[in-house]
């Protein structure tokens, strides 16, 4: 892949960016950690992509992607839980990712990567079929009308998840905003090769049995919110 040919930085970029980068200015120590400890784990839109399971430190027989991870904690959570699968972490937000770090320095996992960026550039360079799961939990609602644009789950960016994901591998989805719940589930079912997989409103009522509970989430339950967890897999 050229250089900077999916780069956010081009001066034209392919995906327009919405939302934060950078919230409360970092402390000295997780500064050291964004410029010293998080290129060892580092992935870019010109990392080579062509093997995704090639990017990790030990023997992965899946690779899974988190688009958004927030502070991580699901993430890590996941990784550490399954050793045997690659994670891709990908999180434009500077202080997620410097929480992140802070907790995993002492013992990083070594099938987790990580792009301190958007997303898309990353699905952009991965091979057709390449992931067995990606996970869009919580992501920014962006609840008003003229927002909806703004959205990471949409009709634009679906199906460019359902080519990354391999036969079988599924996307799962969590929100606590209703009317991004509705929107969700119908972008997602627009697209072919997309199959919800609920067959009862359990299943999309209760997280899935390896579910990690989010910083976000637990927040929105104890407000009083309903989350909605969806499920889909590829055809």
């Amino acid at each position: 892949m050229p250089a900077g040919r999916n780069s956010p930085d081009d001066e034209t970029p392919r995906h327009r960016f919405y939302g934060r980068r950078v919230g409360r200015k970092l402390r000295p120590a997780q500064q050291r950690m964004i410029d010293e400890f998080l290129p060892r784990l580092s992935v870019d839109p010109d990392t080579d992509f062509s093997d995704p399971a090639a990017l990790f430190d030990v023997p992965v027989s899946a690779v899974w992607m988190e688009i958004g991870f927030g502070a991580g904690e699901h993430l890590e959570a996941q990784a550490r839980a399954n050793p045997g699968i690659g994670f891709i972490g990908c999180e434009p937000y500077i202080n997620g990712v410097a929480s992140l770090l802070s907790r995993i320095e002492d013992a990083p996992p070594k099938n987790l990567r990580l792009h301190m960026g958007d997303a898309r550039y990353i699905i952009d360079a991965l091979p057709d079929g390449s992931l067995d799961r990606l996970f869009v939990l919580f992501p920014d609602p962006w609840p008003k009308t003229r927002q909806n644009k703004r959205r990471i789950f949409s009709i634009e960016t679906l199906p460019h998840f359902a080519r990354v994901l391999a036969p079988g591998a599924e996307l799962r989805a969590a929100t606590d905003e209703m009317s991004y719940a509705a929107w969700m589930l119908e972008h997602a079912r627009a697209v072919p090769e997309l199959t919800w997989r609920a067959r009862a409103p359990g299943d999309w009522r209760q997280p899935p049995g390896d579910w990690v509970p989010t910083r976000y989430e637990q927040k929105a339950l104890e407000a009083g919110s309903r989350c909605v967890y969806f499920r889909f897999t590829k055809n």
